[in-house]
Formats: C-alpha cells, structure tokens, sequence
C-alpha cells in the first residue's frame, strides 16, 4: 500500500495522540484512536486500557519515543517507534495502521520487537 507524505504526518499524529492519552491515563481518547476491530475486540475504554498497562508498559508510559521508518505488515501500512520504558530498555513498536472511509487513519495493531529484530 503507497501511502503519501502527508499520511506519513497523520499516521505519526494519531499515534503521538494516542501515548499521550495513554500517560494522561485517558481510556476514552486511547481507545478512540483505536480502529473498530480493536474496540469491538476489547469491548470499552477501560478492558483496552487494563491491556495495555499489563502487556504493554513501554507503550502505556515510555521515558522517550523515536519515530523511525515504515513497513508494511500483511498490506497494512506500519509504523515503527523505538520507545525506551521505566528501566531505560528500548523496545520497537510496530503499530499496524488502518485508513478509514473518511481518509482518517486508526491504529489497527501494536506488537513489540527486540531492538535487534529486523522488521521486514
């Protein structure tokens, strides 16, 4: 999937949005950003909060985020950051991105990779 320069800036956006929502432990605006199979995967604000807490803390309250370059993971365009956690670990986020009807883009997925891990 091509996506352009100015859905580079978007993707970045709605994803700066969401670890802010995140740090501010704001579960409705968290899970807003999230695409529909996500929030009907979860169910509310809060099931999708307490998951992200648990499994993924480097996400829910990273020490520093650095956006690096795109993939693209089964047709989806990606996004990978580097975020440090708690500890000053890195860890790669790869968040899986989902453009709407409305040309507006949802987070689709997040997985966590090994700094040392090639990512397609």
């Amino acid at each position: 999937m091509y996506i352009t320069e100015n859905d580079k800036v978007a993707i970045r956006k709605i994803i700066e949005k969401q670890i802010n929502a995140f740090q501010r432990d704001d579960a409705v605006e968290a899970f807003a950003i999230a695409s529909e199979a996500i929030q009907e995967q979860f169910g509310t604000p809060d099931n999708f909060m307490t998951m992200v807490k648990e499994s993924y803390p480097a996400v829910y309250r990273p020490r520093s985020v650095m956006f690096r370059g795109f993939t693209t993971i089964d047709y989806y365009p990606a996004q990978i950051v580097v975020l440090m956690d708690e500890r000053g670990e890195l860890v790669q986020a790869v968040y899986i991105m989902k453009q709407q009807k409305d040309y507006s883009w949802r987070i689709h997925g997040c997985f966590l990779v090994s700094i040392d891990e090639k990512i397609v």
